[in-house]
């Protein structure tokens, strides 16, 4: 099977991802969940004119300086005046406070003196002042929150104040991760000859459950048919949105990825892209579960996750925006020419004189945790780009923090 380009493969795991079926949540539960319908206000704030200071309300045409007002009432919070204010009468009121009738501005404590009930203006103030009008936040049916958009916390006091106990939101999509390899011990374990600590999954579910999925782990699979297939059957039978699988992708005699996942009736729609890191990845489908078979290798596997299942999980979720976004940047060092493949390159990312600058860790080894870790972006070189120098423009994506 010839490499497939990165921009088709994405396109092949993104096809059909239609967001996941609606329900309904506490609002309390909804942070970082995506709606799944417009959603307007069921009132208007503020409702009526109030108060933005401490002070008096007054008539705009009753205050010039010296003027001196009786004062026949005080308005609080949560507590609106009785009555309307005629020429002459001012009203103590609190931030908060309902604006009466008859008045129009609102003088604040420090421009007035007070003596028993009467106040003196020292400084005129204009018609409005120090008052929030009716409806200035947002009005009954105003849509303030659209489809697809990730509920941050501050959407959450909105919808609050809208008046929504609770959202239409997607379902999480449920993924479940498969590790593959004899050589795998889980962390803690004193590792065997040959043996190798199984570092994949803790970064791929750590992305999955930052996207909000709901992760299942599978464990680890011995290198034979048997387990291979049994683990993805599981899957399977746990209905789950999206199976992860790491390790056995490439074409040695023990992986055998690929021929489980056919064998469990999965449709294979392609293995092997023309991306670096990540060449031995695949793709298929059986029913509503989508598969992603990603290397074994750490940081191809982290890469591949990053680029291809984080978008999936998004497009699942509802989300109205899917795709990585890609930043202009400047070489932070000299590329030599690239080749066939697509190449995204662990990089670090500084700010100089006002450009970002992107420069590469020397060791790209698809091995190298190091190096990931202390990359900030993928660096995005195309297929067959020419030689580049430090200074260039370039692309690049950022990673997550």
């Amino acid at each position: 099977m010839a490499l497939m380009p990165f921009t088709d493969a994405m396109a092949a795991i993104l096809k059909g991802a239609d967001a996941l079926p609606e329900e309904m949540v506490q609002i309390e539960d909804a942070f970082h969940r995506v709606l799944a319908r417009d959603i307007a206000s069921l009132r208007t704030q503020p409702p009526e004119a109030m108060s933005a200071m401490d002070g008096y309300a007054v008539r705009a045409a009753d205050v010039t300086v010296g003027a001196k007002l009786k004062v026949i009432g005080e308005i609080s919070a949560g507590k609106p005046f009785d009555r309307a204010l005629a020429a002459g009468e001012a009203a103590r009121i609190f931030t908060g406070g309902v604006v009466p009738a008859g008045s129009d501005t609102v003088v604040i404590q420090e421009d007035t003196a007070r003596d028993g009930d009467i106040v003196t203006i020292n400084e005129a103030v204009p018609v409005g002042k120090n008052i929030r009008p009716a409806g200035v936040d947002f009005n009954e049916g105003d849509v303030l929150l659209r489809a697809g958009t990730r509920l941050a916390d501050r959407d959450l006091a909105l919808a609050a104040g809208m008046n929504h106990p609770q959202l239409p939101v997607h379902r999480r999509p449920v993924v479940a991760m498969l590790a593959t390899g004899d050589e795998l011990v889980l962390p803690g374990a004193t590792p065997g000859p040959g043996q190798i600590v199984l570092s994949n999954g803790y970064a791929l579910r750590a992305l999955a459950r930052a996207e909000g999925a709901d992760v299942i782990d599978l464990g680890i699979a011995r290198d034979t048919l048997e387990s291979t297939t049994a683990a993805i059957r599981r899957a399977i039978d746990l209905n789950v949105d999206v199976l992860i699988t790491t390790g056995g992708a490439s074409v040695g005699d023990h992986d055998l990825v690929q021929q489980s996942l056919v064998a469990a009736g999965i449709e294979m729609s392609f293995w092997k892209i023309a991306m670096r890191p990540g060449k031995p990845m695949m793709h298929g489908r059986r029913g509503g579960m989508r598969v992603i078979g990603l290397p074994g290798n750490p940081v191809s596997s982290y890469v591949c996750g990053f680029l291809f299942m984080v978008p999936l999980l998004r497009a699942l979720s509802g989300r109205s925006e899917v795709q990585h976004v890609r930043e202009a940047a400047v070489l932070g060092r000299d590329l030599a020419a690239n080749d066939q493949r697509e190449d995204y390159l662990r990089t670090r990312l500084e700010w100089q004189d006002g450009k970002l600058v992107a420069t590469p860790v020397m060791k790209q080894d698809s091995s190298l945790l190091g190096n990931l870790a202390v990359a900030e972006g993928l660096l995005v070189r195309v297929p067959h780009a020419e030689a580049a120098t430090a200074g260039d423009p370039c692309a690049i994506i950022r990673l997550p923090t």
